[in-house]
């Protein structure tokens, strides 16, 4: 295993080898593929916190957790939500801030603050030929035209490796408020979700876990304006099922971050975005033994059987969208691929962007086609 302790080492390490390298942050989210690896866990600190300008400069390695202390201390936060990973899928490790940002990990708060790429300001990473990249300066020929934020959040590592990350943060708000709805049908939980986003309330969540039949609405910001939005969408809501009060309710919507419904069940997981329209086509032909809806419908959580295709129900149901499988045994792994396979066009942008950032293909060979 190669653990570099800076960045001079890490493009040393990338220079030095000519073998696929495996890329790993904290070991949480289960991306494994063929190759050394190359761990990120001696670039690991804060580089710059100015909570004034709700700005935070990090290494790519440093823990979740420690970020979130140190924000926390100032009464801010991390917006986008990352998801902890280990409990689905069984696993040990910290999450780290790099791992967070180069799989673009969102929680249920996208569907209002935008996705965790969106909240990143900057980056340096390690292209495949040991060349240190930043974002906005001098380091790499002919990397005008590329916004490397954009292209590094999602990633995966198969065009760099980040060894720093700039994010804007946010305060803490001052109160949050969770409203249940009880509905025993998902084509009124979609409903139900998009009344509520679609009002003037400014709403952060909405999530319906049939098997407990309740869809969940949350509002957050200062007391004076969650009380009022709050009695706003129990009015809205009231049209569609019993509607009740849950208060701040953080560990229902860490549940609902981490898919803590599914720890411990057999079964693979899969993670499938699609328009909530057609989440309320598609759900009743996935065949699972668990479903979980976020995004107000446009996440499908499902847990399934072992080996089975949901890319080809969604297919056979006619539904465009993307599924990956989340969780599932490497045979399942190596028969049907974790990603959404792209249409031809896509795929050949995708194939010039890993010829031109990693032309030797080290860096996570494979792993996203």
């Amino acid at each position: 295993m190669l653990i570099p302790k800076d960045e001079a080492e890490l493009a040393e390490a990338i220079v030095g080898t000519d073998t696929p390298l495996c890329i790993k942050g904290g070991g949480t989210r289960g991306f494994e593929v063929e190759g050394s690896v190359l761990s990120l866990a001696g670039l690991s600190g804060i580089e710059l916190y100015e909570p004034g300008s709700l700005t935070l400069v990090v290494k790519a390695g440093t823990p979740i957790a420690q970020v979130e202390a140190l924000l926390a201390s100032e009464g801010q936060r991390m917006a986008f939500e990352p998801m902890d990973a280990r409990g689905l899928l069984g696993g040990g490790g910290e999450p780290t801030i790099g791992g967070a940002f180069a799989t673009n990990a969102s929680g249920p708060r996208r569907i209002q603050g935008g996705a965790a790429r969106d909240y990143l300001l900057g980056v340096r990473f390690v292209d495949g030929m040991g060349q240190v990249v930043k974002n906005g300066g001098r380091v790499m020929k002919n990397v005008t035209g590329y916004d490397l934020v954009k292209l590094m959040a999602g990633a995966h590592g198969t065009l760099g490796v980040l060894s720093e990350v700039a994010l804007k943060v946010l305060p803490i708000p001052e109160a949050v408020a969770t409203l249940s709805v009880a509905v025993a049908e998902l084509s009124v939980a979609v409903q139900a979700m998009s009344a509520a986003l679609g009002s003037p309330f400014d709403v952060t969540g909405a999530s319906y876990d049939p098997e407990t039949g309740l869809v969940h609405i949350r509002v957050e910001g200062f007391a004076p304006s969650v009380a009022y939005r709050q009695d706003r969408l129990v009015e809205v809501l009231a049209a569609f099922g019993e509607v009740s009060a849950q208060g701040s309710d953080a560990n229902l919507w860490r549940g609902i971050r981490d898919v803590s419904k599914f720890e411990g069940r057999v079964g693979d997981v899969w993670r499938i975005s699609v328009k909530p329209s057609d989440a309320v086509i598609l759900a009743p032909l996935l065949g699972t033994a668990g479903l979980l809806f976020d995004w107000g419908g446009g996440l499908i959580w499902a847990l399934s059987t072992e080996g089975t295709d949901l890319r080809a129900k969604m297919a056979q149901a006619g539904v465009t969208g993307h599924a990956t499988l989340v969780r599932g045994s490497a045979e399942t792994k190596a028969a049907l691929g974790r990603f959404q396979p792209q249409a031809a066009p896509l795929e050949e942008i995708s194939k010039g962007l890993r010829q031109r950032f990693d032309p030797r293909g080290l860096l996570n060979t494979g792993l996203m086609g």
